[in-house]
């Protein structure tokens, strides 16, 4: 018999419960004892809907980060905050966003704020995670109080409950050493941990332990190889039994090693990694349980379940009781529950899972196995049905763009002039001052903005007053950014909702549904666009706001945009054609919209491509063909301009200073980057690279709500201008002000500002 499990649950909500108890408690409106029941509550709710499962994830809930939670676990916290008082969990935050709620920053005497820890992408999702900061000296003591409340929870609801944790190579790989030390040195240390909490879950009654492992599918050298089996060479005397789990690549070189680990179960990603199962039939000794990830936990399509029967049914004959089924990874990054869609497109609706319905396919395939497909004959065919619909729909396929897509050579990637040449043009153009300040593209979404935006959508507020609500909001802007002084200003974006999800409901191609938000950090939660079709620009979508904007200023007023890649990456992206036609289509359509800008006389014009790092290939041998399209994709969309328009591009928290030649070959005007929490480290590549064109290195951590010193963000600047010559430095944010609020962002910008001219006179 087949046994189903899952790696884990989304823990926002579905009505995104977690965001909003999270962010009334950092605003002081509700007490630690409300947040702590909110997450109770969710806990109990989603353990109710897995309870067909034959084991439930404990520990994957989090109220920030799950690295960030297994930080804490570890006793491992930055120093910075060890000696605050209160409770855990307010530390837990000071770490995760420099702060907690006000009472409580008082209460520990540190209300100025403390430096949160660095944010990155959990491997090539949209996820950030905490970075864990390491030492030669760091030290780690077991606190297992936050997983063991947990598990007793799940236990008093009769779940069969396997905890979740992040294994120790796994770990170690993903922090940072901060004195540049051996992080492996450390593992010898970090096994004791490890081994007391495997023998406190064992007390408590625990079968099996999922270890999530995802090292295992990125490219190991000799010494980290050698770090697994000496981890789990300790950890086999362990009572409790070891699932680990790897996801989101094939394991290749590295198939021999996962199989043979001494652990009870391993857990392989059926999705991205089919053709390997077969090969580790062989490799696998004969005790030990292979877990399938069968149903994709990382996209809204629904499974194939028919073809996914023909290709299990029979390993599932070879290994009888020793197959697992599960999705490939944690159900984390899709929506919960599609029936809160009542008003999705009903045909684009019927070809969808989300987490709720993934659980349920992974039902019907565990019973197929198991008794036979006459036992869920029904649910075969409606999922058949759905299938063929979805391959033979016309609104799937157009003629058109296809053509179009004949049209994509490399001649329309090809600037006029190389950058010597346009930036002596612009200069002349623009003449802004030596280090030019400038945002990266929103303000602060207030709730009157986000009010007005859903009544216009609910349509209770017509088109004119709308439209008149967002052009006062824009003046706002636009004089509060005068009044502070900046060189490039920008419109804020009032009217977007996201920088992904308002492109595309302005293109063919896209639906989009209601409560589709999945998690990106913290409370922070994007709902991104699902792209089920051929993509086209039936009409210019930022240009009127733009102009306006630019009518109420003599400054330079930025166009912003968002780039394919980012579109790409940060879409459900269908599955029936390679992510690179899709991108090639959607470079098509915002190339279009940076014509028409330049066309209405917008002299500089951002094309974000924040995600161009988070979509690379986890094995490095994959890099060349993924970034020769990605770049590809971003020249044609920028480059039809005239030598006198700038372009700028954007990227944030993503650690790419091994794609930074690549980064040069998009051959943008300027480039914006993440720097702020990484104290500048992510400058270092500049030492060994000659960037050839202009960058701002981000100085104002915009996801901490900590307000910088102008002299930190001199400070960083000189770091800076270390690397890069002062005549091509640009003074910004880490990334866009929407999350922030007004009393945050003039205080800092002013800081920032000043900081600019200090420069300028020194």
């Amino acid at each position: 018999m087949a046994i189903t499990h899952n790696l884990g649950f989304p823990r926002i909500g579905a009505k995104r419960e977690l965001k909003f108890a999270l962010e009334a408690y950092w605003k002081g409106q509700s007490s630690l004892d409300a947040l702590t029941q909110v997450g109770k509550d969710l806990r109990q709710r989603h353990w109710a809907q897995q309870s067909a499962l034959d084991f439930a994830p404990v520990g994957d809930f989090s109220f920030y980060d799950q690295v960030l939670d297994m930080s804490f676990t570890l006793g491992h916290l930055p120093a910075r905050v060890k000696d605050f008082h209160g409770d855990a969990l307010d530390n837990y935050f000071r770490v995760a966003r420099g702060r907690s709620s006000a009472a409580a920053e008082a209460h520990a005497a540190c209300c100025g704020g403390v430096a949160a820890g660095e944010m990155t992408k959990w491997f090539d999702t949209n996820y950030h995670y905490i970075v864990p900061e390491f030492t030669a000296t760091t030290q780690f003591t077991l606190d297992a109080s936050r997983l063991l409340e947990q598990l007793a929870e799940a236990q008093l609801q009769g779940v069969q409950a396997k905890p979740v944790i992040i294994g120790p190579v796994t770990y170690l790989a993903i922090g940072k050493a901060k004195d540049g030390s051996n992080k492996l040195a450390l593992l010898p240390a970090l096994l004791q941990v490890y081994t007391a909490l495997l023998e406190t879950l064992a007390a408590q009654g625990v079968s099996w332990v999922q270890v999530d492992e995802p090292m295992l599918v990125t490219e190991l050298d000799a010494e980290w190889q050698h770090a697994f089996n000496l981890a789990y060479h300790q950890l086999k005397s362990s009572r409790v039994k070891l699932m680990v789990a790897t996801y989101f690549g094939q394991l290749a070189d590295n198939q021999y090693l996962a199989a043979n680990l001494p652990v009870a179960g391993l857990h392989v990603d059926a999705i991205n990694a089919r053709q390997e199962v077969l090969p580790l039939l062989a490799m696998l000794p004969a005790h030990k349980v292979l877990s399938l990830g069968v149903i994709n936990g990382r996209n809204i399509w629904k499974t194939d379940l028919t073809a996914t029967l023909d290709w299990l049914e029979p390993i599932a004959e070879r290994l009888g009781d020793r197959l697992w089924l599960a999705p490939s990874c944690s159900l984390l990054h899709v929506p919960v529950d599609l029936q809160s869609e009542v008003a999705l497109d009903s045909e684009v609706k019927s070809w969808l899972a989300f987490a709720t319905q993934k659980l349920e396919e992974l039902q019907t395939l565990a019973l197929a196995v198991n008794q036979g497909r006459d036992a869920v004959k029904a649910a075969l065919a409606t999922n058949l049905a759905a299938m063929v619909a979805r391959r033979g729909s016309q609104r799937v396929h157009n003629p058109a763009v296809k053509a179009a897509l004949q049209t994509c050579t490399p001649v329309l990637g090809q600037r006029q002039q190389p950058y010597a040449v346009r930036s002596a043009k612009q200069a002349a153009l623009l003449k802004l001052p030596k280090y030019p300040t400038t945002t990266i593209g929103s303000f602060p979404q207030t709730a009157a903005i986000r009010q007005a935006r859903s009544q216009f959508k609910a349509g209770t507020l017509n088109l004119a007053t709308y439209e008149s609500a967002m052009r006062a909001e824009i003046d706002r802007c636009v004089r509060e950014q005068e009044s502070l002084g900046l060189d490039v200003l920008v419109h804020g974006e009032a009217e977007r909702n996201d920088m992904v999800e308002y492109f595309g409901e302005q293109l063919e191609g896209y639906a989009f549904s209601q409560y589709g938000w999945v998690q990106s950090y913290g409370s922070r939660c994007v709902k991104p666009p699902i792209l089920f079709g051929d993509i086209r620009r039936p009409q210019a979508m930022t240009v009127a706001w733009t102009n306006y904007a630019q009518s109420r200023t003599t400054k330079p007023m930025k166009g912003m945009l968002t780039g394919p890649v980012t579109i790409l990456n940060w879409s459900f992206v269908r599955d029936d054609q390679p992510r690179s036609v899709s991108c090639y289509q959607l470079a098509l359509a915002i190339r279009e919209e940076v014509l028409d800008l330049e066309k209405a006389g917008i002299q500089i014009i951002q094309i974000d491509e924040a995600a161009l790092r988070e979509g690379l290939p986890l094995r490095q041998s994959a890099w060349k063909d993924y970034l020769q399209w990605a770049v590809a994709s971003f020249r044609i969309a920028a480059n039809g301009v005239q030598d006198t328009t700038q372009i700028h591009t954007h990227m944030c928290y993503s650690e790419f200073n091994d794609i930074i030649a690549a980064i040069a070959d998009m051959d943008a005007d300027v480039i914006t980057i993440e720097t702020a929490r990484s104290d500048m480290e992510l400058l270092d590549a500049f030492e060994h690279f000659n960037y050839p064109n202009d960058i701002g290195p981000g100085v104002y951590d915009i996801h901490s709500p900590n307000i910088p010193t102008q002299q930190h963000m001199v400070q960083l600047m000189q770091k800076a201008a270390e690397r890069i010559p002062a005549e091509r430095l640009w003074v910004n944010p880490d990334c866009g002000l929407k999350t922030r609020q007004w009393e945050e962002v003039l205080p800092a910008l002013r800081n920032m500002v000043a900081a600019a001219h200090a420069l300028r006179a020194a």
